[in-house]
């Protein structure tokens, strides 16, 4: 076989007219001048650091939203279902991957739980990620998220770092705002990479002492205007990844999107794309080809370079797609799922305040993972703490959803609801079930649909008026056609800005506020986390 146009020689800094002659992989190039094709042909782009499960597809059919973008490979960390099921949710991931084109790169958990002070679904300690770190089929250490353990030298998280060191494996890390000694330290242990850096000065030190640094643009954390700069100064140490994307955004655009703005920003056409292509693939060594005599026949066909249209992809050989067409089938999965929530009751959210106390509110950003935090008098009803919609005010609520519990309760300012309630069983790391809401009422009603739904993504307008997506999958996934997942989480969330909120990713931005270790105030099953304390704290002062 053979394609002709524009060949895109990223590891020369070529390009040239003329064909590609191929089987399952690259024969030969022929280099022609009358060539009449306009298309230009190109490696495939890989996402260099993915949740899959956020989503919210089973692998097989996230495949689609990343082919149709140009997207041949990823580097994912199955840390979500791994928060909820453990081995078997990583062997789900890579069983139900298999049944793709696409090439989908697991890694080991490191931090399952992600602290120790939430409930998870399950424990990968020291021993469980040595044996895994053992298998062909998981490629490397996933973010290595307890900052704290590494830089204090945890017997736990060092022992992890040592299992992936044996086998020669990389070590990705997880450190937002990490600088100075406590860098060096992180570094020293063996840590390679970092996603979290959000400003310009952070990412350079990092650069500076060595690390890789993956410019990330998901759904809720968008660095790359922070940070696209250094692609073209430190162009063989960048790679370009979404961390966490949902449906909804993967349906406009991957990684090809935030190559076009890269170029778009007057960076070198090659820097860009040696960061979304021969970066990642060499430095993970993915079984990834990068248009070399030999290499697996694994690339794209786009309109210019400048938009990164994609009309037709190639792995190893076998065009997947092409002109919104797919050539490739997906089978059924069967579910899993990990979920025995305790239903609430209004008594459980009654939170009485005496004495003229005042109340720690998590302060949410739009498009940030990261919050802070204020001190105020609450609203009172018959001496117990409400929602107060006038000053934005809303009560959030974290219940564990692997056994009965009562619920953690905290408060929470950035979201602007004005009526009813949303919930959802995806909660950064563990995946407890997180709400907010207008009332104690509409909480409860709103919980306890979801348990009922065995998790999913719901929305009440009041009254028991609900709009919602089942997630059968560990409560994180579904295998539902991924362009209607995207429609319907887009007409979602659109429901919650008609219910008076202005964030422009609101399950996102709620799926991370239980995140322990991102500062600065957070709310797990076990209560209100000051992350830069890395402790609990009382709700009322």
């Amino acid at each position: 076989m053979k394609k002709c146009g524009y060949i895109v020689d990223v590891i020369n800094k070529k390009i040239f007219k003329g064909c590609i002659h191929f089987d399952n992989r690259i024969l030969s190039f022929e280099k022609n001048g009358q060539i009449n094709s306009k298309d230009y042909i190109l490696p495939g782009f890989v996402d260099a650091h993915v949740h899959i499960e956020s989503s919210m597809l089973i692998p097989s059919r996230f495949s689609k939203l990343a082919i149709k973008n140009g997207t041949i490979a990823t580097v994912s960390d199955p840390h979500e279902i791994a928060n909820v099921l453990g081995e078997e949710g990583i062997n789900f991931m890579i069983f139900d991957a298999s049944k793709t084109p696409l090439k989908i790169h697991f890694g080991v958990p490191s931090c399952v739980p992600a602290t120790n002070f939430e409930t998870s679904g399950a424990v990968l300690d020291s021993t469980k990620v040595e044996k895994l770190l053992q298998r062909n089929d998981l490629y490397f250490l996933a973010e290595v998220m307890n900052f704290p353990g590494v830089i204090n030298r945890d017997k736990e998280v060092m022992a992890k770092i040592s299992a992936a060191k044996k086998v020669n494996k990389r070590i990705d890390g997880h450190a937002p705002g990490l600088k100075g000694s406590d860098l060096d330290k992180y570094i020293n242990a063996g840590i390679e990479t970092d996603h979290e850096a959000y400003d310009f000065e952070e990412a350079l030190e990092k650069l500076q002492k060595g690390m890789k640094i993956l410019i990330r643009e998901g759904s809720a954390a968008k660095n790359f205007e922070a940070l696209y700069k250094l692609i073209d100064l430190y162009p063989d140490d960048i790679m370009l990844c979404t961390d966490d994307s949902h449906p909804d955004d993967l349906v406009k655009g991957h990684i090809n999107k935030i190559v076009a703005r890269a170029v778009k920003k007057g960076l070198n056409l090659f820097n860009v794309l040696r960061a979304a292509t021969v970066n990642p693939v060499k430095f993970y060594g993915l079984n990834v080809g990068l248009l070399r005599k030999n290499d697996p026949a694994d690339f794209i066909v786009v309109n210019d370079l400048r938009d990164f249209e994609v009309k037709e992809v190639f792995i190893e050989g076998k065009k997947v797609y092409a002109n919104n067409n797919f050539y490739f089938e997906l089978q059924q999965t069967k579910p899993i799922n990990n979920f025995s929530p305790a239903y609430l009751k209004e008594e459980d959210l009654k939170i009485n305040v005496n004495d003229n106390r005042k109340i720690r509110v998590i302060k949410a950003f739009d498009g940030e993972l990261l919050t802070d935090m204020f001190t105020i008098s609450p609203k009172l009803i018959d001496g117990y703490a409400v929602s107060d919609i006038d000053r934005d005010i809303l009560k959030i609520v974290v219940l564990n959803r692997y056994q009965p519990a009562k619920p953690s309760i905290g408060f929470i300012h950035g979201f602007g609801l004005k009526r009813g309630a949303i919930a959802l069983s995806i909660a950064h790391d563990s995946h407890n079930i997180v709400a907010i809401g207008v009332s104690d009422s509409e909480i409860v009603k709103t919980v306890n649909k979801l348990i009922d739904l065995k998790g999913g993504i719901i929305v009440n307008k009041g009254n028991n008026d609900f709009s919602y997506i089942e997630l059968p999958y560990a409560g994180l996934m579904t295998d539902e056609n991924p362009f209607e997942i995207a429609n319907k989480y887009e007409f979602l969330n659109k429901l919650v800005q008609d219910l008076g909120s202005q964030l422009k990713a609101p399950f996102m931005t709620l799926s991370f506020m239980s995140l322990l270790v991102i500062p600065k105030l957070k709310l797990g099953d076990k209560g209100l986390f000051d992350v830069t304390k890395f402790k609990f704290v009382d709700l009322l002062v």
